[in-house]
């Protein structure tokens, strides 16, 4: 979900080196479907309510749980272990935004939408599908680490969150430079053994992760953004 993110160029299938760019290119539709969608608007336009911006920090965390144990389970597998980043873990900073947003009984006070439920599910399924489990990580991760700088600004103006409360979620300090940690996440992606089937479906599950993701915002939008 990013507000910064450039149009892709045209890639044909099965390009050398590429896969990269098919992959962008291949799900931008997807990727400004969820863009788009009424409650992302609101949120990027600072209009969401404050409860909005909760509901949705309490569904990462559902999703980021399975999300990150999955990863660490796959972590010796020739292609998902290649997508195992340590640093990018985000469950640690998820746990300290609702303790922020929600206090110390935080636990009690969240569970998963049935959408949420769906798409951890799905994440599960990648146990015994690691390529899949890359599309997912990549539709989650270089989102986060891309256009959720943007939503991390407008979220602490939006909410008065000072000092990184309640968007620890945004920061990732363990990864350095993050045009570099970009362009080395789409080096690992070029550079995976992957034969024109197994990139086909790497694709189209990346084109699920986006339309399950999308149908988280749209259960939250019909909650907290009239309308939508």
């Amino acid at each position: 979900m990013s507000a910064t993110t450039e149009a892709p160029s045209t890639v044909a299938p099965g390009s050398p080196g590429l896969f990269s760019e098919r992959l962008k290119a291949a799900t931008w539709s997807d990727h400004q479907a969820a863009e788009d969608h009424g409650f992302t608007r609101a949120l990027l336009d600072g209009t969401l309510p404050l409860s909005g911006y909760t509901g949705m920090v309490a569904q990462h965390y559902f999703a980021y749980a399975a999300l990150e144990d999955v990863g660490r389970r796959l972590s010796g597998d020739a292609v998902a272990g290649r997508f195992h980043y340590p640093e990018l873990e985000r469950l640690p900073a998820l746990v300290r935004d609702l303790e922020h947003l929600l206090g110390a009984g935080w636990r009690e006070r969240i569970s998963p939408s049935r959408a949420t439920r769906t798409y951890v599910a799905r994440i599960e399924q990648m146990l015994d599908h690691p390529a899949g489990f890359v599309a997912h990580h990549y539709t989650r991760y270089m989102g986060d680490v891309s256009g959720g700088q943007f939503i991390r600004r407008i979220a602490a103006k939006s909410y008065g969150l000072s000092d990184g409360a309640g968007v620890a979620f945004y920061v990732f300090d363990g990864l350095g430079s993050l045009p570099g940690f970009r362009t080395g996440y789409r080096e690992r992606l070029d550079s995976l053994p992957l034969d024109e089937a197994a990139a086909a479906r790497l694709v189209a599950e990346t084109r699920l992760a986006y339309q399950l993701n999308t149908e988280v915002f749209a259960d939250l939008g019909r909650v907290h953004v009239p309308g939508v």
